[in-house]
Parts: structure tokens; C-alpha cells; sequence
């Protein structure tokens, strides 16, 4: 009676190891090795005829195992790879072990095989790197983002404004509002003056296209409607002139990054921030940073600030007082000593007590500017966005007054102005009057009525005819520096004035620092002295 074939089970590898066979494969006693190919006779790939007495597995013949072919080993391999099997029917119905009658693979299907080896060696790949986590600067895992600061990250921002005074100053980079109306500047800030020296340019700078020297208490501009559109840095030695005092608005504009400038400098520690944020991990310029959200006292709100391990602050993004948004980046190595325009009292110095030299030539200059009778003299007053004063004359230490013609720049608007101790007198000049002072003195302003000394260019001139009087007092050098070709030594007098005086003892300049905080000066030729006038 016919059967059926049945499969026959899956043949093992030969692997050549003499591993022992099964426990339970029938006529093999437990522990006799199945001979190696290599073993046998004619070669290794001839067949290993069965032993005799074993009988014979179900669905297998008598007929000794075909020798192995190249196409049936390469099989064999892709079975133990995991590849399913494919059965081969030989012509009596009878299906053999895979790869045992088969003809050599064709170019054909090794192709194939090789592209599903590459399709899933690319899925593979997509599958591992989008389990990978994000390590990418900037790149925020919301697993791991908007958690509150521990308190070393609240120490930190708390001390940021200390470590900036502490280092001194840093380079700047300001970006205020968005495309069309967005505001570049560009240069320094000097938390220890302090004093903010800027360019500004970009898209939406307007009228205020040019340079800006600020302090806390004013703000100077020097507009520059041809300048390039993109700002640079400022020049080191700022022009010294066209420089004009703006009174700033609060909460916007120029003044605003004044007040944001100069604020991320402090005394003092500030207290913790009780419900500030870390956000994520970045770098700025190659430094390691965590980015923290919490409050700062220039801004309102919550900034974003790129915070270093040393406290130090990199950058900052958040909104003005008006709710402009602003950037700031602060370029920690770009630290050059800030030269201020002499209306925001020039360069640094080191203030110290007096030598005897100094000392001597101090005590001495009532009897020197007596002795010089005069000098002729030069104002330069910044007042106000529309009143900076320019004013020539003389000053006559003997009378003692000073006599100078007053032009107000911008409306054009010129006085005549003789003033003595305690006494002012005023009249108008034409504009088209001469540009210089007239001589003799006009009747009109010696019949003008007096007043006490009211403007700062008052206080100024009151201050030059006393000093012939009496010796300053308490005082200090505050530099050395040059004016012309001239080397003189810069002194700090009572009253906010400072005395520019030469080697040889003679005034070349006197100061006044007014109450916005801006100095106006008086620059003396000496030898020339002012008409004399009747004493009233």
C-alpha cells in the first residue's frame, strides 16, 4: 500500500567539532561521535555512508546521502543565519534537504538576497538611532526640560550681577525689536564706571543711527545718519565732537538699554530666585552653559539667561519695559579700558592724595591768576537735546568778571552774558549780529538788570573768578593726561569741579559736573583779560 511522503526532519549542520549526538537519536550508542566529512573516505566532501544495523528513519531510503554541494552548503549557512528553508521535491515526490540538489545560485538571486540584506541593515539603523537620546547643544528632551533650579543653579543666578562687576566690563551685542523695527547695537559696557559706548545701526535705528556714550544719569548721542547700516565696534578714542545730550524715555528706546546695560552690574548679591527654571543644556561660544528661566532685576518677567559653571552670564533674551524683546550677548574676552568723551568726564584715573609738588602749585594759583589779569575762554555746555551751549569771551581775574557771547545751538537763539560774584546780567544778541564778541561792552548790558547765578554755565563762570580768590581745599589727583601739547595733571575740587592745571602752574581747563551728570568746560588761554567795567 502506497504512502505519502513526509517530510523528513531538518538535518544538523556538521560543524567538524566531534560534538555528541543527541541522547535520543536512535541506533547510536550515547556518546559515539558521528565521524567528520574530513574523516572520511575520498575526501571532505564526500558523504559518510550510514552504519550498518541502524535501520532506517521514517521516510528516509537506503541510497547513501548525495555529496554536498557548494549552492547546499551556502543553504545550510542561510538556515543558521535564520532564513526559512526551501524544499526541493525530487522527481519520485520525495522532498530532500534543502540545497542538497540544487544548481548554483545565479547572479540573479544573489542580488536579491544582498538588497534584503541592505533594506534591513537600513531599518535596523533607523530604528537604533531614533532610540538614541538627544544630545545635541540646544536640542531639549521635555522628559528632562522645565523642572525648577536646584540651589546651586539659584546661587548662580543670584550672584551673576556681582561677577560682573567683579570682571569689570565686557564686549556687547544688543538686538531690540524684530525685522523691519529691529535695533542693532553693537560695543561695550563697564559695570565698574559705570559706562555704556555702543554703535548703533540695524533696520529700525532712525535718528538714533550712530554712537551712544551713557552713564547712569545721562546719555549722550552722536547721530550719524550715513553711517553703514550694520553696526561695528565703536572707535576706542571716541570723536570729540557733535556729541549731543538726550534726555531718555523711560521703558523704550536707547534708555532703556542703558538701564538693562548698566543693571546686570551689582554690589551685592542678589536673593535667590524661588521660582526660576532650568530649561536645557547649550553652549555659547564653545563655553558649556545651562540655560535657567528667573527673574533679573534690569528686566520684568522671567529671561532666558545662558549661565556658566563661574556665574558668569552669556546671554539673555526677554522684553523691555514696553514689551519689546531684546537679546544680549556679552563677549566676556573683549575687554579694552573704555575712554569716556570729556562731557562724561574722560578717561579713567586713579584718584590719590597730593604730592608736595602738586600740593604747592595748588596753593599757589589765587596769586597766579591774579597775576595773569585774563584769559580768553571757550564753553562747551551739552544741556540739553536742543541747548547745548557754545560761548567765547574772557575772563578778568582783577575785575573780577567774565564776558562771553551765549549761542544756543540748534534754535540759533545768542545772549550777551557779563557775569561777576553773585551777579548775572543778560540781553539779547541778534542771530545776525557778529559772531564774535563785541567791544566795548554794550550799554544795554551794563544797564541790564542782575540776577542771582541760575544755569549751570552760571555756576561755571561763578566758580572761575572765586578760585583767584581763594585756595581750593580739600582735593585729590584724579589722572595725568594731555590737552594740546601740553601735559597736565587732572584735581577733583570741592563742589564737583575738577582744575586741569600744567607743569608750570597755570589753569588750562575748569569743569563743572552738572546734576544729570554731564561735565561742561571752560577752556582758558591765559594772558588775555576782559574789558573792564564800572563796579555796580
Amino acid at each position: 500500500m502506497g504512502t505519502s511522503p513526509e517530510r523528513r526532519p531538518r538535518r544538523e549542520p556538521d560543524t567538524g567539532t566531534g560534538t555528541p549526538p543527541p541522547a535520543d537519536e536512535p541506533g547510536r550508542p550515547r556518546g559515539v561521535s558521528r565521524p567528520h566529512r574530513s574523516s572520511a573516505r575520498g575526501g571532505g566532501d564526500q558523504a559518510v555512508p550510514r552504519e550498518p544495523g541502524r535501520g532506517h528513519r521514517r521516510g528516509r531510503t537506503s541510497t547513501p546521502t548525495r555529496p554536498a554541494t557548494v549552492a547546499g552548503r551556502r543553504r545550510r549557512a542561510g538556515l543558521l543565519a535564520g532564513h526559512h528553508p526551501t524544499l526541493v521535491t525530487r522527481p519520485a515526490g520525495e522532498p530532500e534537504l534543502d540545497g542538497a540538489d540544487d544548481p548554483p545560485d545565479g547572479p540573479g538571486r544573489r542580488r536579491l538576497a544582498l538588497a534584503a540584506l541592505v533594506a534591513a541593515a537600513a531599518i535596523s539603523a533607523a530604528t537604533l538611532v531614533a532610540a538614541l537620546p538627544a544630545w545635541v547643544p540646544g536640542h531639549t528632551d521635555k522628559a528632562a526640560a522645565e523642572r525648577p533650579l536646584t540651589a546651586a543653579q539659584a546661587d548662580r543666578v543670584a550672584a551673576l550681577r556681582v561677577t560682573n562687576l567683579r570682571d569689570v566690563r565686557a564686549g556687547v551685542r544688543v538686538t531690540v525689536g524684530a525685522d523691519a523695527a529691529r535695533t542693532e547695537l553693537v560695543g561695550w559696557v563697564d559695570w565698574a564706571r559705570p559706562l555704556v559706548y555702543l554703535d548703533v545701526g540695524g533696520p529700525g535705528a532712525g535718528a538714533d543711527r550712530g554712537l551712544v556714550q551713557a552713564v547712569a544719569s545721562a546719555l549722550l548721542v552722536r547721530p550719524d545718519p550715513a553711517a553703514l547700516p550694520t553696526p561695528a565696534r565703536p572707535p576706542l578714542v571716541p570723536p570729540a565732537d557733535r556729541w549731543r545730550l538726550r534726555d531718555p524715555a523711560g521703558g523704550h528706546g536707547l534708555g532703556a538699554v542703558r538701564d538693562l546695560l548698566i543693571g546686570l552690574g551689582a554690589d551685592r548679591v542678589d536673593r535667590p530666585a524661588a521660582d526660576g527654571r532650568w530649561l536645557r543644556r547649550d553652549q555659547v561660544d564653545g563655553v558649556p552653559v545651562d540655560v535657567l528661566q528667573a527673574p533679573l532685576a534690569p528686566l520684568g518677567g522671567r529671561p532666558a539667561l545662558w549661565v556658566d559653571a563661574d556665574a558668569r552670564l552669556h546671554r539673555l533674551t526677554g522684553r523691555l519695559a514696553d514689551g519689546t524683546p531684546v537679546t544680549v550677548d556679552l563677549i566676556r574676552a573683549d575687554r579694552p579700558a573704555l575712554r569716556a568723551v570729556d562731557a562724561l568726564g574722560g578717561r579713567p584715573g586713579q584718584p590719590r592724595a597730593l604730592t608736595d609738588d602738586e600740593a604747592a602749585r595748588l596753593a599757589t594759583l589765587p596769586a597766579r591768576l591774579r597775576a595773569l589779569r585774563g584769559a580768553s575762554v571757550d564753553v562747551a555746555a551739552p544741556l540739553g537735546p536742543s541747548a547745548d551751549l557754545r560761548a567765547t569771551g574772557t575772563v578778568n581775574w582783577t575785575s573780577p568778571s567774565a564776558y562771553l557771547v551765549v549761542v544756543e545751538e540748534g534754535s540759533g537763539r545768542r545772549t550777551l552774558r557779563w557775569v561777576r560774584p553773585d551777579r548775572v546780567a543778560e540781553v539779547r544778541h541778534p542771530p545776525d549780529g557778529p559772531a564774535s564778541l563785541p567791544t566795548p561792552m554794550p550799554p544795554a548790558l551794563l544797564a541790564a538788570p542782575t540776577r542771582p547765578p541760575g544755569d549751570d554755565l552760571d555756576r561755571l563762570l561763578d566758580a572761575a573768578l572765586r578760585a583767584a580768590r581763594h585756595a581750593p581745599g580739600a582735593t585729590a589727583r584724579v589722572r595725568e593726561d594731555r590737552l594740546g601739547d601740553r601735559t597736565v595733571d587732572v584735581f577733583e575740587l570741592p563742589g564737583n569741579r575738577r582744575l586741569w592745571l600744567d607743569r608750570g602752574g597755570l589753569p588750562r581747563r575748569m569743569e563743572l559736573r552738572t546734576r544729570p551728570g554731564v561735565w561742561i568746560r571752560l577752556d582758558l588761554t591765559p594772558g588775555s583779560g576782559g574789558p573792564s567795567a564800572p563796579p555796580r
